[in-house]
């Protein structure tokens, strides 16, 4: 499988679509250019290949989740297992192997106090492999955005 190939064309209907997802491939063609279909085919390939995803970014305050928090993970042997098992878990929203002085980073969204003490006591504690756990609770959330340079 090769790498997928971004041209400028490309990069231009990923930055537009990163402001707004739901633009009409008739609004795109005009700002890049081509054809509604040739806009349509590029998007689907992008689609395709995983360069890109459209998705509906919600707000976990506004859906009751109203604890956030990052757990670091220490772990002993192998970390992808341990990474496999924390995937399954819902309140899991992003799941990252690192390196340094804790070998995972999990993001948790649960409604509150209680449900991060069940989710850490209960069940990531419980993961074969998990030997420690830290959690940086949030307080405020000043930033979050989806919209990385495409070059």
């Amino acid at each position: 499988m090769t790498d997928p190939v971004v041209d400028e064309i490309d990069a231009a209907l990923i930055r537009h679509l990163q402001i707004d997802g739901r633009r009409p491939y008739t609004k795109l063609a005009k700002q890049v250019g081509l054809s509604e279909a040739a806009v349509r085919q590029r998007v689907q390939r992008l689609l395709e290949q995983g360069v890109m995803q459209i998705v509906a970014v919600t707000d976990p305050l506004q859906l009751g989740l109203l604890r956030q928090a990052m757990i670091l993970i220490k772990v002993d042997g192998d970390v992808r297992d341990v990474a496999a098992e924390l995937e399954r878990f819902d309140e899991v929203d992003y799941l990252v192997l690192t390196a340094g002085s804790v070998d995972i980073l999990a993001e948790v969204f649960v409604p509150d106090d209680q449900a991060l003490l069940e989710l850490l006591n209960d069940r990531i504690r419980k993961v074969p492999g998990v030997v420690a756990t830290e959690s940086v609770i949030y307080l405020q959330l000043r930033k979050q955005t989806y919209s990385w340079p495409v070059t």
